[in-house]
């Protein structure tokens, strides 16, 4: 019934789903920590550049994004992130979208944390003579992650998930591939069953360890 596995290379479908996962997480907390300091910060161009970003970009469909990073970026202006193999600028450019799309989630989140944070002690270190950069890393940041580890669970599971679309520019993750076993077998249900399994092998481990670390480390207010 599972014979189809056999000419088909599952688990390296699924280690590029997850190397997709972890870089573009990785990319995307950076990345949305920025913006997350941008929007808070006492500057107005950085602030109206964070908001705009954020509002613009979260209206946009991520295969939009995936799409103009391989049509727009590599074929229009010759744009290929340093490599020469079609499958490695893909796969760098799906990283990209992925990360450009993911922050401006993680920016959201991480602005709801540091709003939590209460503005007493922000003004007390200000008092202290520390500067906005200087509050924001060492009082207002360490709190803030503590308090939405949650919420940046959900960002990362739906990551996972997202790293799907990747497939729309050729990128040989596991949805390519279920629709390369889905065209040669006619085996459908179970074909799809399988790949279902293997995304919640990753998604569900991902939701309970998380969640038992934002309950450890949760801000006692």
């Amino acid at each position: 019934m599972f014979d189809f596995l056999d000419r088909y290379d599952l688990l390296a479908a699924f280690w590029t789903t997850v190397q997709l996962t972890v870089l573009s997480a990785v990319g995307s907390l950076i990345w949305g920590t920025v913006l997350a300091a941008m929007r808070v910060g006492p500057v107005p161009v950085m602030r109206g550049f964070g908001t705009a970003y954020v509002n613009i970009v979260r209206n946009i469909p991520l295969t939009v994004i995936i799409l103009f990073s391989s049509l727009g970026l590599s074929q229009t202006l010759g744009i290929n992130l340093g490599a020469t193999d079609f499958q490695v600028i893909n796969f760098r450019l799906a990283v990209l979208a992925l990360i450009a799309y993911t922050s401006a989630f993680v920016c959201e989140a991480l602005r709801a944390g540091i709003n939590t944070v209460p503005v007493g002690q922000a003004e007390a270190a200000r008092a202290l003579g520390l500067g906005f950069t200087q509050v924001l890393t060492l009082v207002v940041l360490p709190q803030a992650f503590r308090s939405v580890v949650g919420p940046l669970t959900n960002v990362l599971i739906a990551l996972t998930k997202n790293t799907t679309v990747a497939a729309a520019i050729g990128v040989a993750e596991a949805a390519l591939l279920m629709k390369q076993m889905i065209e040669n077998e006619a085996q459908l249900l179970l074909i799809s069953a399988v790949i279902a399994f293997g995304f919640v092998c990753l998604t569900l481990p991902t939701g309970l360890i998380l969640g038992w670390v934002g309950k450890k480390v949760a801000v006692k207010r």
